[in-house]
């Protein structure tokens, strides 16, 4: 699927009155599917088909992502987009979803997997999560290793990094993180860089990066959700990206009970992009619906 009928095929709901992108294809049981940083749910397309012959799935570009509204002057946060999620949920009137992330995406679930067992606790179910199946994402703050880019907009510069930030920078720190047999081409760049710098979003790469930060003032919370979960959790993990791989894993075995874990050998930061049948083999074998 091209990113023009990837964008083609979806629609707009309004979030505070901002235009937010979706798509929803397929009948049955509902998957929600949440992107990473920086890129969008295009990131899903290579498995789209499958998993919309077995699941109803549902895909969003969070505020300030993809084809989404891109305002200038916004307080992005991980809190704000969960909001997002449950206010788009609420449009659909689903109360049941499994979620299915990466990377930023971990995050946005790690804050939805909170608000679910709070409201567990309390005998709300205004939102049933089924199940979380976690790709590559900084999951705890300790053992996320930013790259120098991210630091960089994270500084006091970081609007002006903002600004200088190209489709060849952007190359050259993708290549870093895919995996050594498994690098982007040149196409695909230009389509990655098509749909972040759509609506000038190159230049608000400063304010997206501050989730580095609700990392970690949430990271008790965020990783207590984890720890706390009485629904299926299974990690989906790259182990040769430099950023969230092998070292992340380690410390996921060692913080969360019974931890249902794959591990995917000489592959990187992308395993939705860079082994997409592998990751829907493990993904459609944890839901029950193996191929």
């Amino acid at each position: 699927m091209t990113l023009q009928e990837w964008k083609d095929q979806g629609a707009y709901f309004n979030y505070n009155s901002h235009q937010i992108f979706t798509i929803d294809e397929g009948v049955g049981d509902v998957i929600l599917l949440i992107h990473g940083f920086p890129t969008s749910s295009w990131d899903w397309s290579q498995m789209w088909p499958e998993l919309t012959k077995r699941y109803r799935v549902l895909a969003i570009d969070m505020i300030g992502f993809g084809f989404s509204d891109k305002p200038r002057k916004y307080k992005y946060s991980i809190m704000d987009q969960a909001d997002l999620v449950e206010a788009f949920l609420r449009s659909k009137d689903i109360r049941n979803v499994k979620l299915f992330t990466h990377d930023y995406g971990d995050t946005v679930a790690q804050e939805l997997l909170a608000r679910y067992n709070d409201r567990q606790a309390q005998q709300n179910d205004a939102l049933n999560l089924e199940s979380l199946c976690l790709l590559n994402g900084g999951l705890f703050p300790e053992t996320h290793q930013a790259l120098m880019i991210q630091k960089v907009l994270m500084s006091p510069i970081g609007s002006i990094i903002s600004r200088l930030f190209n489709k060849k920078k952007l190359a050259a720190n993708f290549k870093k993180i895919f995996g050594p047999d498994t690098q982007p081409t040149e196409a695909e760049i230009d389509n990655y860089w098509s749909v972040i710098s759509y609506n000038e979003g190159n230049l608000i790469s400063h304010l997206l990066i501050k989730y580095m930060q609700d990392r970690l003032d949430n990271r008790e919370r965020w990783v207590s959700a984890l720890q706390d979960a009485k629904i299926p959790i299974r990690l989906i993990d790259g182990t040769y990206d430099p950023i969230s791989g092998g070292h992340m894993v380690e410390r996921y075995k060692e913080l969360i009970p019974d931890p249902d874990v794959i591990e995917l050998d000489r592959i990187g930061h992308f395993p939705l992009i860079e082994a997409p049948d592998l990751v829907l083999q493990y993904y459609l074998d944890f839901t029950g619906m193996a191929m």
